[in-house]
């Protein structure tokens, strides 16, 4: 018997592992050389910068085209793991569409709760890939922004044991408001910029309600400062992970986890401060969804090992690493016999 046979449910009905809500899209990359990294020190929410020359023709040295969206990136992150999973995202009634349908299909997420509307094209990313395979991404929502989630959702998303909201668009304080009245779950969030800018002001009601808040530490600076209580605090405290740990975990009754790079992540769960260095890859070739692997692969470690905070995050950066090395956001992602 798999470890993961605990939290599977029976094929054909009862309750799913992990509903994932948000975004679907094709990602188009283009990776260049060109591109100049800025250090931009006198703004502490955009403290780097990629530039190229204005005007100039720029060398593309390879292109490509995978599947992505933070919803999808993390549905198929769960099933490939082995759990039960849901994917409710919204695309166009076009190819792309089909296309982005077919790949969830393909990765054995049950796709009865997407949404296809009608004169309306599927979202997609552009995504600028530096030498040093950071990048920049360009988001066309499309279809994304269309996303409603109806009262007749709700029974659905009654039926996880998690849900896994992504960045949301359109009337997403509508939707919100609807996932996060649903009864006897556990919430997983990874808030999108569109939310990030409503600040604390607008997010912390569904904070309270949150058991694992997943952002990066620029993220992290930005929904810190927006509270008045540290809006004047000096780059020293906010370039300190733990500080914007502590705050958070003022907001969130679960676990905080603020993933920081190539210096790893690190959680809090108000008792213990846990650190996970990140992981050498076999290559590092594309970081494009590694923050939704890292997310929804955490989530599903606090299942695989019963609410172990450490070792989810040991999970977590392996994960990360595998999709580091090869290009597109889910194609590196562990399946189950890989753990």
């Amino acid at each position: 018997m798999g470890i993961l046979n605990f939290f599977r449910q029976p094929e054909g009905g009862g309750r799913f592992d992990i509903i994932t809500v948000g975004g679907a899209t094709e990602d188009i990359t283009l990776e260049t050389k060109e591109g100049i990294l800025i250090d931009n020190k006198d703004d502490v929410l955009r403290q780097k910068l990629l530039a190229f020359e204005f005007g100039a023709k720029i060398k593309i040295d390879r292109s490509s085209a995978f599947f992505g969206g933070g919803a999808a990136n993390a549905a198929v992150c769960a099933s490939r793991l082995g759990f039960r999973t849901r994917a409710l995202v919204a695309v166009g009634h076009d190819e792309r569409g089909e296309r982005i349908i077919s790949n969830l299909r393909r990765h054995g997420v049950d796709t009865g709760l997407v949404e296809t509307k009608r004169g309306s094209e599927s979202g997609f990313s552009f995504l600028i890939v530096g030498e040093n395979n950071e990048h920049v991404v360009f988001s066309s929502r499309a279809a994304n922004s269309e996303l409603n989630i109806k009262k007749e959702h709700l029974s659905a998303l009654a039926g996880s044991k998690w849900i896994y909201v992504t960045s949301l668009s359109g009337k997403w304080k509508d939707d919100l408001n609807r996932i996060f009245s649903v009864k006897g779950v556990k919430f997983a969030w990874d808030p999108g910029h569109i939310q990030l800018n409503a600040g604390f002001a607008g997010l912390g009601k569904y904070l309270k309600r949150t058991d694992v808040l997943k952002v990066n530490r620029d993220e992290a600076i930005e929904l810190v400062v927006s509270h008045k209580a540290y809006k004047k605090r000096g780059r020293k405290f906010l370039n300190d992970v733990k500080n914007l740990l502590k705050v958070l975990k003022l907001w969130v009754p679960g676990i905080v986890v603020v993933t920081n790079g190539k210096y790893g992540a690190s959680a809090f769960d108000g008792r213990e401060f846990y650190h996970q260095p990140i992981l050498k890859e076999r290559k590092r070739v594309d970081t494009t969804g590694v923050g939704d692997a890292f997310g929804a692969t955490f989530v599903c470690g606090l299942e695989l090992y019963r609410g172990d905070i450490k070792k989810a995050m040991h999970l977590a950066a392996r994960n990360t690493a595998s999709v580091i090395a090869i290009p597109g956001a889910q194609n590196g992602l562990l399946i189950e016999k890989d753990i």
